[in-house]
């Protein structure tokens, strides 16, 4: 699975969380969103003891505010959607974005 542009990015990032909160979607926050480039197959998100590809991955950033705490949401343009639990996020790559 794979998004096109930002906005089907936000839309299953909303979806999502929620699912995951049990909140409707009036209570929920889109805080940013923002087409980035990840610095490798990871999308920011790099989980212990996993290799991931060396190459440049363009995606998108989506963070949510539901009730008092945030989501941080990252995703592929060809890839899956990741929720990112705080404290492991590496911040995508400054400068161009896609």
């Amino acid at each position: 699975m794979g998004f096109s542009n930002l906005q089907t990015a936000i839309d299953a990032a909303l979806a999502d969380a929620g699912r995951r909160t049990g909140l409707p979607r009036t209570a929920l926050d889109l805080v940013s969103a923002q087409a980035v480039t990840w610095s490798d197959g990871s999308l920011g998100c790099p989980q212990p003891g996993m290799l991931y590809t060396q190459a440049l991955v363009p995606g998108y950033r989506i963070r949510i505010r539901a009730a008092a705490q945030e989501l941080d949401y990252h995703a592929g343009t060809r890839g899956a959607l990741v929720l990112c639990p705080a404290g492991r996020a590496i911040e995508p790559v400054p400068g161009d974005r896609i």
